[in-house]
């Protein structure tokens, strides 16, 4: 999963940029980048790690331009080298640089056709340079010194008869303009709004509406499956629907985990259907458990808040905060190896003593993906003196990879695969566990009436692959990439070649 965001502005941008990306640092923190453009003139610095520590005062002074375009990426595929690192740039045609969120389900393939048929090279594991040379491609065939907004469009068509899974991008094309995408069917997130300044109006382009809304930029709307949104150097906009078939299927983990509560998607307002979330599960507590013994509702921050403070007010149960979060310890989920996972679990929370001494908690956490963190979450819990752990989870059990941009492991690694919820709840090593039903999550996500979802992508619960182009063999090959031997291989492979450069 990454962040991305666009601007094209009347004055220099670099500062609205940074300012966007620490706003989206939720979605990635293994590199940073930025590139703006002065003229025809690109002006470039990206790094491994976290915004604030990519980008100094010296930096900043060079991203002179009032176009660019900025990334915050944790990997998905490759390793967490930085030579992957976004944006990424291709000098033909123009100059092009490109910054992308998804995965490209047909990457391999289209590696190869780049190779053979287009002549040209790509020099990383990362889609996203494929992503670019596709479209670099396909407007180089126009030929022209110069380029309109129709050989922008004529271009996306290519791109999106090319390439297939799910993705969402923003591109800048020196001395002409600054454009964003979306994949045919919607999967991931992009937004664009607009602020007026004394020069004009300005546009920014970005993964979720938040990072306009804190920039002072008046959301217009999400770009719609399949749809080009493309400004000028002049100002103007221009929008088209490129893909010829397209359906808004979402995906479903955005509004569980990974979006923040105050973005809205879709249309769709992320706190309240986290809210609703809650609201659900505790309709299942009430169906389910009859006569529960529950003392106590405590969240796991920070995800959890909104459907754990619902769920604890319809059940008429004391909420309260149990856990008390380091800040400055990064996002478990999206931590680089098993092992740094299962020692930041301890680093990032502690638990308050008196609010689990003697009592029978429900802990509630917005999914369990590999249970290692809700085991020693549970764990935690019993050591500070709870009577009885009770675990629940605003997602239903994740039994299968992602495919679209979120690194979700292997599908042998991940607890609820092949095991029954009673199985899960005792390698968790709780009394008691609930999940959330599939068809209350998407209730929860899509109120009727309310929005224009046409469906959800909810494969990461139920297998069904929105894209219709992910078969056993892609999966087998996925996870040979994802587990965790793959990936401890690849950065060995990466320190080993870091250290010889070194020693040169």
């Amino acid at each position: 999963m990454c962040g991305i965001v666009g601007m094209l502005g009347r004055s220099p941008v670099n500062q609205s940029l940074y300012d966007a990306l620490l706003v989206l640092q939720h979605r990635g923190q293994d590199a940073a980048g930025i590139v703006t453009c002065e003229g025809n003139r690109l002006h470039l610095r990206k790094d491994n790690g976290l915004a604030r520590d990519v980008f100094n005062t010296h930096h900043m002074l060079d991203l002179r331009g009032n176009m660019g375009i900025g990334h915050v990426r944790y990997p998905t595929a490759g390793c967490s080298s930085s030579a992957e690192a976004q944006p990424f740039y291709v000098n033909s045609p123009f100059g092009i640089t490109l910054a992308h969120n998804g995965n490209l389900t047909n990457a391999e393939q289209l590696k190869e056709d780049l190779f053979r048929e287009d002549l040209r090279h790509i020099n990383t594991d990362s889609d996203s340079e494929i992503l670019l040379n596709v479209f670099a491609h396909e407007l180089q065939q126009r030929a022209k010194l110069s380029v309109d907004e129709n050989d922008i469009f004529d271009a996306m068509r290519g791109v999106y008869r090319r390439c297939r899974g799910g993705f969402a991008a923003v591109a800048m094309i020196p001395g002409h303009g600054v454009l964003g995408f979306r994949d045919p069917h919607g999967i991931r997130p992009i937004v664009f709004g607009r602020r007026e300044s004394d020069q004009g109006t300005e546009y920014m382009i970005a993964s979720e509406s938040v990072a306009l809304n804190t920039l002072g930029f008046e959301l217009v709307r999400d770009i719609l499956p399949g749809e080009v949104v493309y400004i000028d150097r002049d100002g103007r906009l221009h929008s088209r629907v490129c893909a010829e078939e397209t359906v808004r299927s979402p995906c479903l983990f955005e509004f569980v985990y990974f979006a923040r509560p105050d973005s809205i998607i879709d249309e769709i307002f992320v706190h309240k259907a986290r809210s609703r979330m809650g609201k659900k599960l505790a309709l299942k507590i009430e169906r389910e458990w009859g006569k529960h013994d529950i003392d106590v509702v405590i969240p796991i921050p920070d995800t959890s808040r909104t459907a754990a403070l619902t769920l604890a007010n319809t059940l008429g149960i004391r909420y309260t905060e149990g856990f008390i979060k380091n800040r400055y310890i990064g996002r478990t989920f999206i931590m680089p190896g098993q092992k740094v996972r299962k020692k930041s679990v301890r680093q990032k929370l502690n638990a308050i003593g008196m609010e689990f001494k003697g009592k029978n908690v429900l802990l509630v956490d917005d999914s369990i993906v590999r249970g290692t963190t809700s085991q020693q979450i549970v764990q935690m819990a019993r050591d500070a003196g709870a009577r009885k752990v009770f675990f629940a989870s605003a997602a239903p059990p994740v039994r299968f990879p992602n495919v679209y941009g979120i690194d979700m492991p292997a599908a042998t690694e991940l607890v609820a695969y092949g095991r029954t919820d009673e199985e899960v709840c005792r390698i968790i090593g709780a009394d008691r566990m609930i999940y959330q039903d599939l068809d209350d999550l998407i209730q929860a996500c899509q109120k009727k009436g309310k929005t224009r979802v046409d469906r959800f992508d909810c494969s990461v619960f139920n297998g069904d692959y929105v894209t219709g182009d992910v078969t056993a063999d892609y999966l087998g090959i996925l996870e040979a990439n994802r587990n965790d031997g793959a990936k401890t291989a690849r950065e060995n492979s990466s320190a080993t070649v870091i250290g010889l450069y070194n020693q040169g």
